[in-house]
């Protein structure tokens, strides 16, 4: 899995390609929980996600958790059809603010 970061105004960007699961997921955390150790914004762009697994679905609530614990606000965007439906299973769109697209989820943060 490939993880890249970026800023675009105040909103930290977090892309990931490839696959999200139990072998990469500390990877992952390693580089997105010292994000949230103060109160920013946080985007997940997982447009290049092609599958995740329950550890990948398990680190994405424990990131809204440290956010929300600093009072950072997280969201997710660019699911596949396919990472959506395993989303959507687990009824984890309750708990996460999931976005279309980039674009609609950097202006959900205004």
């Amino acid at each position: 899995m490939e993880v890249t970061s970026e800023l675009v105004g105040n909103v930290h960007i977090v892309t990931l390609n490839g696959e999200l699961d139990a072998s990469n997921v500390n990877y992952f955390k390693e580089m997105v929980l010292p994000l949230l150790t103060s109160p920013i914004k946080l985007l997940i762009d997982l447009s290049g996600i092609r599958f995740i697994d329950s550890s990948g679905m398990g680190a994405m609530i424990s990131c809204q958790r440290h956010a929300a614990a600093v009072g950072g606000r997280l969201k997710l965007c660019g699911l596949s059809p396919v990472v959506r439906a395993a989303f959507e299973l687990l009824r984890l769109q309750a708990i996460l603010d999931i976005n279309n697209t980039r674009e609609e989820a950097l202006q959900s943060f205004a």
